[in-house]
């Protein structure tokens, strides 16, 4: 069990990060330009990383820090934050409302905290590994649908799956949405879908995501079925699709 000072700390500078990022939400002004890997940032992202660096840097200085914008300040107490600063950033620049500001704990045992703060959608989900998954306060649990067809399966995009994992997806009767990024795992977190999948997705896209999902009481696993955060991809499900949903992709 992780110690609950941890969960709030972590909770508090995820939320305070993404109303850092509402200053820029919606601005005409706001500049947008592209990473070497064609990806889009924007000077909200740097803010809210940087905000999140200096809360963390001052609670734990002996922490390792990685966030997706400004790399790895590497700690002494085998502890590690992952920062992502904005998951979905085409999403704000797009003036839509489903980013979020993601924040994660990695100890000695693997995730240990999970935050996914929804801004605009005045909405936060978070775990603390032992200490069970919240959404607003309240606890939350996934659902208990036992089946693929008339699941929910969320993505971030149908562009990036293999042409006949999702054929056999759709086949099954499964509902496939596009309400992706960190928004779907928010959604299988609550019970409001059953599934979420990332054919292709960076450490800190998901690092927060096996903690929430498992203290929800689902399961996260990558695309071939490990218990990975960081093989770069990633399933979400209530549990009880999981095995089905992943003989679809393989």
């Amino acid at each position: 069990m992780i110690e609950q000072d941890l969960v709030d700390f972590a909770v508090d500078a995820a939320r305070r990060a993404g109303q850092v990022t509402l200053d820029w939400y919606q601005s005409r002004s706001l500049s947008v330009t592209a990473k070497r890997d064609g990806s889009p940032v924007t000077e909200a992202d740097y803010a809210a990383e940087r905000f999140l660096r200096a809360e963390i840097g001052a609670a734990y200085p002996g922490d390792t820090i990685q966030g997706e914008e400004e790399g790895e300040a590497v700690g002494h107490t085998g502890r590690r934050w992952v920062i992502d600063p904005i998951d979905g950033t085409k999403a704000f620049a797009q003036g839509v409302p489903l980013f979020a500001t993601l924040l994660a704990l990695i100890d000695g045992r693997g995730p240990a905290v999970g935050v996914i703060c929804l801004p605009a959608l005045e909405e936060c989900v978070w775990a603390g590994r032992g200490l069970g998954a919240h959404w607003n306060g309240e606890p939350c649990r996934v659902s208990r649908r036992d089946s693929l067809e008339e699941s929910y399966v969320c993505t971030s995009g149908l562009s990036y799956w293999p042409i006949r994992a999702l054929e056999r997806v759709r086949a099954s009767g499964a509902r496939v949405r596009t309400w992706g990024d960190a928004y779907g795992y928010a959604l299988v977190a609550t019970g409001r879908a059953e599934a979420m999948v990332d054919p292709e997705c960076f450490d800190w896209d998901v690092a927060p995501m096996g903690v929430i999902i498992a203290e929800a009481g689902g399961r996260f696993s990558d695309a071939a079925g490990i218990d990975d955060w960081q093989s770069g991809s990633a399933v979400a499900s209530n549990g009880l699709i999981h095995d089905d949903l992943l003989n679809c992709l393989r």
